[in-house]
């Protein structure tokens, strides 16, 4: 068994053990996921730790020793195992290992919890440091949905591409980071437009990077087009970031606790900003709570 499906009502989510990835969701017969391909993107909703974002050089720093830890860290590429299960939820863990050690120096319990429900899909993620001292991370999630969404379905747009907006719950900077060669966060800025707490979507967007909103006030979020709504409800992944690729049909709504280096950053990890510290025994718990349905 190398995937496990979940259902209720009629609604069915797919988890594959490798890297606890979240493979599809189906809302009433509505796929909603991205399928990989290897010309667009071959993932679909990685899970981000112990980094969120790129590193400077694919490296980071720990008491003195450089440890090889590239984008988003390794979680995506590890396996998971079963920690428990029901019709409609399923827990997977990841614990260190020799080969996350050799990237990462600290003993960990990273798990993951999946809970279907009629029209609603939460991911939860549980952080514990099982090591003598203490523990940085950052850790997020990196669905990737259809897009436009729900074209095609009975009252959506006709004719023409109906890309949608976001609507954030609270009023939000209408400036983002450029981000420096190599994935790095530069100090520099970009303006994006936002028109209250409405950003219309559109390709262009996206042709040059992501748009990082860091330290959002919103904690929810909706994606609307052609008459339906896919909303987002986050705790403890205060960063809210928009991806795709140039003139792919997917897009990727990213909820991060934490964020790639500041351009021309070689500190220690503990000193990167936005890791969270955790103590000896600490848990770290955060979740997002994905929601699709009609806007009527």
């Amino acid at each position: 068994m190398d995937q496990i499906e979940l259902s209720s009502g009629g609604d069915f989510a797919r988890i594959s053990l490798k890297g606890g990835e979240l493979m599809a969701w189906s809302v009433e017969g509505t796929d909603l996921l991205w399928t990989p391909d290897k010309f667009h993107w071959d993932r679909t909703a990685p899970l981000l730790f112990p980094v969120c974002g790129w590193t400077n050089k694919g490296q980071v720093h720990v008491g003195g020793h450089k440890y090889e830890l590239g984008v988003h860290g390794f979680a995506a590429d590890e396996p998971f195992v079963l920690a428990d299960r029901g019709e409609d939820f399923v827990h997977l863990v990841l614990r260190d290992n020799p080969r996350t050690r050799r990237a990462y120096p600290f003993a960990f319990e990273f798990g993951v919890t999946y809970r279907l429900r009629s029209g609603r899909l939460s991911v939860e993620l549980d952080v514990t440091n099982t090591g003598k001292g203490a523990m940085p991370y950052a850790c997020g999630l990196h669905p990737g949905f259809k897009w436009p969404l729900a074209a095609g379905l009975a009252g959506g747009k006709q004719g023409g591409k109906d890309y949608g907006l976001i609507r954030f719950d609270e009023d939000e900077s209408d400036e983002v980071p450029r981000i420096a060669p190599g994935g790095l966060f530069s100090n520099r800025k970009r303006t994006v437009p936002l028109e209250g707490r409405v950003l219309a979507l559109e390709p262009a967007l996206f042709k040059a990077e992501a748009l990082c909103f860091l330290d959002t006030h919103s904690h929810g979020f909706a994606l609307e087009a052609n008459g339906r709504r896919l909303r987002i409800e986050t705790e403890n992944l205060p960063h809210f970031v928009v991806w795709t690729r140039p003139d792919a049909p997917f897009l990727c709504l990213e909820n991060w606790s934490g964020y790639g280096d500041p351009e021309g950053f070689e500190g220690d990890l503990f000193a990167k900003p936005s890791m969270i510290i955790l103590p000896p025994g600490g848990v770290g718990h955060h979740r997002s709570v994905y929601r699709f349905g009609s806007m009527d």
